[in-house]
């Protein structure tokens, strides 16, 4: 095993986060007054659309937000995202909003990955010190930052990665880089 194989790991995708306008004045107190799987929460100004209760047998299992800046749509990949924030949409317009779905931007992706081998995390480190930081008195990962993607990585000696990224093609990229400075400090099996 050498770090230029070719070796086939998953990834993960566990929540995507995404934004979207309704170019409308939408009243949160209607909404959680006439809408299903409804929550408000009148002090923080947010209201919580739960569609993972209404979908039964057909769409992706997906919760809304809409805060006062706009809405968060939190799924399980960008399909999925789009598709539940366009629900949204629909059943805002089923509820009298004059709702136009724009400005539909993914902003965040969490994937995991987990690694064939355990890491040693200070010799990690100390390789890869401008990029990586560790400070195992406050959090047992090591963190890892890819500037040009946008992307953050929090590496575990058990060989399990989170990694964190504006899209889903930042995170397949995060991976594809960190895999040879990780295999360089894997744990050797005696």
């Amino acid at each position: 095993m050498d770090a230029d194989s070719d070796v086939a790991l998953d990834i993960l995708i566990t929540n995507v986060v995404c934004v979207f306008r309704t170019r409308c004045h939408l009243n949160l107190r209607k909404i959680a007054l006439e809408g299903a799987n409804v929550i408000y929460k009148r002090d923080v100004g947010e209201s919580v659309v739960d569609l993972a209760a209404c979908t039964v047998s057909y769409g992706p299992r997906c919760r809304l937000t809409r805060v006062t800046g706009g809405l968060l749509s939190l799924n399980r990949s960008e399909e999925e995202a789009k598709f539940g924030a366009r629900r949204l949409a629909r059943s805002l317009q089923k509820l009298g909003f004059q709702v136009i779905f724009t400005d539909f931007k993914v902003v965040n992706v969490l994937a995991v990955c987990n690694m064939p081998f355990e890491i040693r995390l200070p010799e990690f480190t100390k390789n890869n010190r401008p990029h990586a930081s560790y400070e195992p008195e406050l959090h047992p990962a090591v963190c890892y930052r890819i500037k040009s993607l946008r992307a953050t990585l929090q590496i575990f000696s058990t060989g399990s990665i989170t990694v964190t990224g504006p899209n889903v093609k930042a995170v397949a990229t995060a991976v594809e880089q960190i895999y040879p400075f990780v295999f360089e400090s894997r744990k050797e099996i005696l």
